[in-house]
């Protein structure tokens, strides 16, 4: 079984599991299907740890996945190898514990540290929970808005097509069921606008990373924001994440410098928005709302903004903050025109920013 066959065979297993009484909802679905993408699926050892690290979060769980497992795939689940020759990289840090603990141990470790993992500040990862959350992100799975067309397609209900219920007349030459048809639907278009100024460096490259994921998946035009404007759409069309931000870094000339908000949201409106990048949109921009420059200009250009998209969210990553309250200069002036203040500090968050960009 290969390809959407096998694709289709995993989902299942999963549903089944979830059945079986153990959360595994589709972000633990859709990690679960890239990792044994990477893996052999004709070897059932794999599938099963892969399986074992991403549907499980917690010691629970176990026992109720090695039985649907057993029940799915037949056969009894393989035990722990007693050797590896190369340990992932999200494990590595884990080590083996003086007492010699199992693989079945530090992989049940392993699962509950990605649930705490989405729930931290990016801001203060280690390096190796650091590439850990960008393996996390490479893997997610956004789904752009829509919006009604102005064509109509074929249904099973709605209103009557005469034109086809018609030619089915004539080649039938007697009355027939009245065909039906409806609005059809097309993507909605996204803008991402990225703060990269100084005081948004713990954030940025994670930010980053997250517009490149968008970018590979629905059309989105993404713009950094700092003392000027720099559009890095194309850069990170790249299918290699890693190649994709390092085009980014190379075309964008202020990193970690100062912020001007009102110029550079002057600067996009002028040469694309107005022209129609943000003309029935959603717009997203991401920053901690510093601005240097003149916070009128801010405010004018966010109404101005906001005449044109369909909906503006803000994301500040200090919104996730306990008692925070948007003080600075820059959410002051722009927050009458935004529909949403989101926070943005963690995967959790960006999950929870797909989602009302979706819904959008």
């Amino acid at each position: 079984m290969t390809g959407a066959g096998a694709s289709n065979g995993l989902v299942g297993f999963a549903r089944a599991l979830r059945h079986g009484g153990v959360a595994c909802g589709p972000d633990r679905v859709q990690a679960f299907v890239a990792a044994v993408g990477c893996l052999d699926v004709a070897r059932q050892e794999h599938v099963y740890w892969a399986g074992r690290v991403t549907l499980c979060g917690e010691p629970d769980d176990l026992p109720r996945y090695d039985a649907a497992f057993a029940a799915w795939f037949g056969g009894v689940p393989p035990a722990p190898p007693r050797a590896r020759a190369r340990r992932p990289s999200h494990l590595a840090a884990l080590g083996d514990g003086a007492g010699g603990r199992s693989r079945a141990a530090v992989l049940k470790v392993a699962a509950g540290d990605v649930e705490v993992l989405r729930r931290r500040d990016i801001a203060t990862l280690t390096p190796a929970e650091k590439r850990h959350l960008d393996e996390l992100l490479a893997v997610l799975a956004p789904v752009p808005p829509t919006r009604r067309a102005l064509r109509r397609t074929p249904a099973r209900r709605g209103a009557i097509d005469p034109r086809r219920t018609f030619r089915d007349m004539l080649a039938t030459g007697e009355a027939v069921r009245p065909r039906h048809r409806r609005r059809a639907t097309r993507p909605r278009k996204v803008v991402l606008l990225i703060d990269v100024s100084g005081s948004m460096k713990p954030y940025a490259d994670a930010l980053l990373r997250f517009a490149h994921v968008v970018a590979r998946r629905m059309p989105v035009e993404v713009c950094t924001l700092g003392t000027r404007l720099t559009r890095v759409t194309r850069q990170l069309r790249h299918r290699d994440p890693e190649q994709a931000l390092a085009a980014a870094a190379r075309a964008v000339p202020d990193f970690e410098g100062g912020t001007r908000l009102g110029e550079t949201l002057k600067v996009f409106l002028d040469r694309w928005g107005q022209r129609g990048a943000a003309r029935r949109a959603v717009v997203v921009i991401c920053s901690d709302g510093w601005e240097r420059g003149d916070t009128a200009l801010l405010a004018e250009q966010a109404e101005r903004l906001k005449r044109l998209a369909h909906k503006v969210v803000w994301v500040n990553p200090h919104a996730g903050h306990a008692g925070y309250e948007p003080v600075q200069s820059g959410i002051v002036a722009a927050l009458p025109h935004l529909d949403r203040l989101l926070a943005g500090h963690s995967l959790d968050t960006l999950h929870a920013l797909l989602e009302e960009v979706r819904l959008a």
